[in-house]
């Protein structure tokens, strides 16, 4: 005779204990030359980190996101390796497309292709001075 917990395991039924309940969910960004990337998202958002303590960690709230920066130990510093690029994309939602790219050109980090349209609206894909792809976007 099946037990009800392998019964409900079988039928693939979720029940509450089975599943990640999470209270918030922010995007971090770990990079040995974090502080160039708190100057770069301090420009760029205008605003100032949130929580900050030098070469270690910046976090940055903004209205729908936190977004954390942070220095990675020197035992873990091979997994934030630059040499490969991720999927990971931070999608920032601007009034106005042409204005977000000419602020990103006055700080030195023109995108590199033309704007797009997308199913959402119009974008642009830019980058970080560490490499980490920006979608700037418009609807």
């Amino acid at each position: 005779m099946l037990s009800i917990l392998s019964l409900i395991l079988r039928l693939n039924i979720l029940i509450p204990f089975m599943v990640l309940h999470c209270n918030q969910v922010f995007v971090t960004l770990g990079d040995p030359k974090m502080e160039i990337l708190v100057e770069f998202y301090a420009q760029l958002l205008g605003i100032q980190p949130l929580n900050y303590i030098p070469n270690r960690y910046a976090e940055f709230q903004l209205p729908s996101l936190k977004l954390g920066i942070f220095q990675p130990k020197a035992t873990d510093i091979s997994e934030f390796s630059p040499t490969g690029k991720t999927g990971m994309s931070l999608c920032l939602e601007v009034l106005d497309l042409e204005q977000a790219i000419a602020h990103l050109k006055n700080l030195g980090y023109p995108p590199p292709g033309e704007i797009i349209t997308a199913a959402h609206g119009r974008e642009i894909y830019a980058y970080d001075p560490m490499g980490n792809r920006l979608i700037l976007y418009q609807i």
